[in-house]
């Protein structure tokens, strides 16, 4: 009978341990909410792309950015779920990876024009890397979110033929569901946050409190979405309520990070709803 330590788990491909050190799948969400908004917009098929790739490479650097920042604090409370600290990604193909994706940032962001690629640059991505930079340990934690999610239809619009700034409500309902996304995301973590001195908004009224106060906002995003635009809302939209209803009160009641990802599909439905609507 031998004796002996099991073998290491086998690693990630590369990409997709890239992937998972960027937080994909909301970096991929939001980027399908800015294509899903340009459709509405009627840009064309190469405008929408350049939106789409020029927020998603936004989004990638706050995610890249994030992990090399928080490494030694992910590592302090063993995040083994975190590729870095799993040892699947080197630091340096991270660095690497957050450079490559910041000129391609800075470069498609142009391509959209000056006012979009302002707003993507400054609000959106900036704003991501001001949360990783510190604002995320203070009471004003929410406020990237808010930015970020916010002006993401002004990016949009402000591409378009005839440059303008979102309608307020829809900066609204994009500012309520990345404060909501904020609240959620972070609660899985609290009592890691607070053992690495992370105190955000969610840390400093709690769990309970967050979690009601990120319901309240979600719903009132998706009655911006159904209600905001010009005109009676189709009948249909109606029964669009229902399921975000559901994912309304899921945040509210479940764990881990199934609230947050209802957020996410609350978002993705709002930008459909949207669409849909014309």
């Amino acid at each position: 009978m031998t004796t002996g330590t099991a073998p290491a788990p086998p690693k990630p491909p590369r990409v997709v341990a890239l992937l998972a050190a960027a937080h994909g799948g909301p970096a991929l969400a939001v980027a399908a909410v800015a294509g899903l908004l340009a459709l509405r917009n009627d840009l064309g098929p190469l405008d929408t792309a350049v939106i789409t790739a020029a927020v998603l490479a936004g989004q990638f650097t706050i995610g890249w950015g994030n992990d090399l920042r928080d490494l030694p604090r992910d590592r302090a409370v063993c995040r083994a779920g975190k590729p870095l600290v799993a040892g699947a990604l080197p630091v340096g193909a991270v660095v690497r990876a957050l450079a490559v994706a910041s000129l391609a940032c800075i470069v498609l962001s142009a391509l959209a024009g000056w006012r979009s690629g302002l707003v993507n640059v400054v609000f959106g991505a900036g704003a991501g890397h001001a949360y990783n930079l510190g604002l995320k340990s203070t009471r004003w934690s929410w406020m990237p979110y808010a930015s970020a999610f916010g002006t993401l239809p002004s990016v949009v619009t402000l591409a378009g033929p005839a440059p303008a700034w979102a309608p307020l409500w829809m900066t609204g309902a994009g500012a309520a569901l990345g404060v909501a996304a904020h609240l959620l995301n972070t609660l899985p973590d609290l009592a890691d946050d607070e053992r690495t001195d992370v105190r955000g908004l969610p840390h400093r009224i709690g769990e309970r409190p967050s979690r009601t106060l990120a319901a309240v906002l979600l719903a009132v995003a998706s009655l911006l979405a159904v209600l905001g635009p010009a005109g009676s809302p189709p009948a249909w939209a109606s029964a669009v309520l229902a399921p975000m209803a559901f994912l309304v009160v899921l945040t509210a009641v479940a764990h881990g990070r199934a609230p947050f990802r209802a957020a996410v599909a609350v978002a993705l439905l709002d930008a459909v709803l949207l669409v849909a609507a014309g």
